[in-house]
């Protein structure tokens, strides 16, 4: 499925107008979790997260060492609903990687309600399929501290379209030390099992508040570069 994305990607890049077209290394999807257990003072602290790892030196680097020097990236807040909070940005400098995080500051919460994964696993799909961009590769980047599906299309089949696709799904469970983790004490094993997939798919473990910036920076890095753990959990953090 990779190969005939690129495929894909070498033809559309050929025949549509430079004009319409935007191009990067990689389209990236950020599904962050907005559901009932996210309140609104953790709704802005994960904004501010991933605000802060985007612009982080190292997040930075993989970018402009990557080889097109590129990301096309889109923060997406999921709940019963999806809602997005930037449009897509094709970051590849500390400046637009600024522009991206202030873009996270502001904007009211738009999704509501219980989970929702396999609806947001489309979404993400969509906005893939449906953009003005074209990359070689593309991930939807999973984040939440729960396995609930509450409504909508199952996980299962939602993760199998998108593998259909040729998009690979990495995850973040979000653990919980001061009151739990929400799905259980096999919240990795869940999301390991039933979330990630496709070419060199992983997830990252945001253990709490004190680590979930440094989280996000080591999955984006990992992300960005091609670089994958040898095994499906990549350590974290420095």
């Amino acid at each position: 499925m990779a190969l005939l994305r690129i495929m894909l990607f070498l033809l559309l890049a050929g025949t549509a107008s430079a004009q319409t077209l935007r191009e990067a290394g990689l389209e990236l999807v950020l599904l962050a979790d907005a559901s009932g257990s996210i309140d609104a003072e953790e709704l802005v602290f994960q904004r501010q997260g991933y605000a802060q790892a985007m612009t982080d030196p190292e997040v930075i680097a993989a970018i402009q060492n990557s080889i097109y020097g590129n990301v096309a990236v889109i923060y997406v807040e999921w709940a019963a609903n999806t809602a997005a909070v930037t449009d897509w940005m094709i970051i590849d400098s500390p400046e637009t990687a600024r522009s991206f995080a202030d873009a996270l500051t502001g904007p009211p919460r738009q999704a509501y309600g219980s989970n929702a994964i396999g609806a947001a696993l489309l979404d993400g799909l969509r906005l893939i399929e449906q953009n003005d961009i074209y990359a070689p590769r593309a991930v939807i980047d999973f984040s939440g501290d729960s396995i609930r599906n509450s409504s909508g299309p199952s996980i299962a089949s939602a993760r199998a379209e998108v593998l259909a696709a040729g998009i690979t799904i990495n995850a973040l469970p979000i653990l919980r030390p001061e009151d739990g983790r929400r799905a259980g004490a096999n919240l990795e094993e869940e999301y390991a099992n039933r979330i990630i997939g496709g070419p060199r798919a992983f997830m990252v473990t945001a253990e709490g508040r004190a680590t979930f910036a440094q989280a996000v920076r080591r999955k984006l890095v990992l992300e960005i570069s091609g670089v994958t753990p040898e095994t499906h959990l990549a350590a974290c953090c420095d």
